[in-house]
């Protein structure tokens, strides 16, 4: 038995409906024998039986093709109706008839709904039947057409669900690909920038001491490359950016380090604040941090160098808001759709260090907080993207 005519078994048998279809048909007309065949060029193959005459053809049995009746519907595509074999001029002397011993017999085609032949509804019995003069050819057609229906249902289904076992398995294999990854790349970095600040520290040298400044600057920037790729991976890839989420009660002194940070990379460029005072709000700091590290090197990145980055951070009703106000040419319409995409910067933008991860990987951790973070940009407010989200239950 092929895999295909096997897996066709499966699926006949999965379909609740076919057992009662069978015991209605052997009801209807008396007939002892019912079954769902699939026939191809090759073989006739049983897929569903119900047997009352011991004619022993299971689930699975196969009969030679060419000694069945099916093999004539599978050609002719036309249902045959037989009352009486032996009186019947067409198939008083057919050899199917007296091979099997039946007199009474009816198969219907069985097709997919894409029209290709599956193969057919059958009843058989020894004893004659009225069947040419009953509903019964008209009622098996209807139950042809819904097994039909069925049919594409389950094999729709069952390819769903190996897609989704797949795309588990595949999920697997990305969060080890970035364990793995995460775990290569990290450690020699560690170990590099480490070395380095122990040198600066244990064994000082003025001739020296500007290069390994520049070893331990070149390794941060990378460790600080990987963690994007990583947070990229997590959430292109993987189930998402990861949170440690806690009450945290320290909030607002975590976003004021940040901007103190910032602004001490760029002692340049003014950075203003309004930062409410936050209690118990659960989230993961840690993250919240980075998404404003983001979101402010973004705006001291493509803002004016000249008018003050503002930076406002408050909690209503529930709802913990924060945002990030720069003043320059606004950002072209058709690039906002695409604003938050991965490497996603203007045509006319100039060259840039880093991979032009920071808004994506903002967004990511906006919607691990069950958030999001949008962009308004126009000449009266400037450029000014908002992060949201519900930081009480309910809201």
């Amino acid at each position: 038995m092929g895999r295909s005519t096997a897996a066709d078994i499966a699926t006949i048998d999965r379909i609740s409906a076919v057992p009662a279809i069978l015991q209605v048909i052997t009801e209807m007309t008396g007939m002892r024998f019912a079954a769902v065949a699939r026939v191809t060029q090759q073989t006739w193959t049983a897929c569903a039986v119900l047997d009352n005459l011991g004619f022993g053809l299971q689930a699975g049995g196969e009969l030679d093709l060419v000694s069945t009746l099916c093999f004539e519907t599978m050609t002719s595509h036309l249902p045959i109706v037989i009352d009486q074999a032996s009186t019947d001029p067409l198939y008083q002397s057919h050899h199917t008839p007296k091979m099997y011993r039946f007199e009474s017999y009816i198969t219907i085609p069985v097709f997919r709904t894409d029209g290709a032949f599956f193969g057919t509804l059958c009843a058989l019995d020894p004893e004659p039947a009225s069947l040419k003069d009953s509903p019964i050819q008209s009622t098996m057609e209807s139950f042809a057409r819904l097994l039909s229906l069925q049919i594409e249902a389950e094999e729709n289904l069952q390819r769903t669900e190996i897609e989704l076992i797949k795309e588990r398995e595949n999920a697997e294999l990305r969060e080890q690909f970035i364990a793995v990854i995460g775990h290569d790349l990290r450690n020699p970095l560690f170990a590099i920038t480490t070395a380095a600040e122990r040198i600066l520290r244990k064994h000082p040298d003025p001739q020296t001491d500007g290069l390994v400044q520049h070893i331990l600057s070149c390794g941060n920037r990378a460790s600080q490359l990987v963690e994007d790729v990583l947070d990229f991976a997590r959430g292109r890839l993987g189930s998402g950016i990861p949170l440690t989420l806690r009450k945290c009660s320290d909030l607002d002194q975590v976003l004021r380090h940040v901007i103190s940070e910032v602004q001490s990379v760029h002692p340049h460029r003014q950075i203003q604040s309004t930062i409410e005072t936050f209690e118990h709000i659960e989230c993961d700091s840690g993250r919240l941090a980075q998404l404003l590290s983001n979101l402010l090197a973004n705006a001291i990145t493509h803002g004016s160098a000249t008018d003050p980055v503002r930076v406002d951070a408050l909690c209503i009703n529930g709802v913990f808001t924060l945002s990030v106000t720069n003043q320059g040419p606004p950002i072209p319409a058709d690039v906002i759709p695409n604003l938050f995409q991965p490497y996603s910067r203007p045509a006319s933008d100039t060259p840039q260090a880093g991979l032009g991860l920071g808004l994506y990987i903002a967004s990511q951790i906006a919607l691990s907080h069950g958030g999001q973070v949008d962009v308004v940009s126009n000449e009266q407010q400037g450029t000014v993207f908002t992060f949201r989200f519900a930081s009480q239950p309910g809201h």
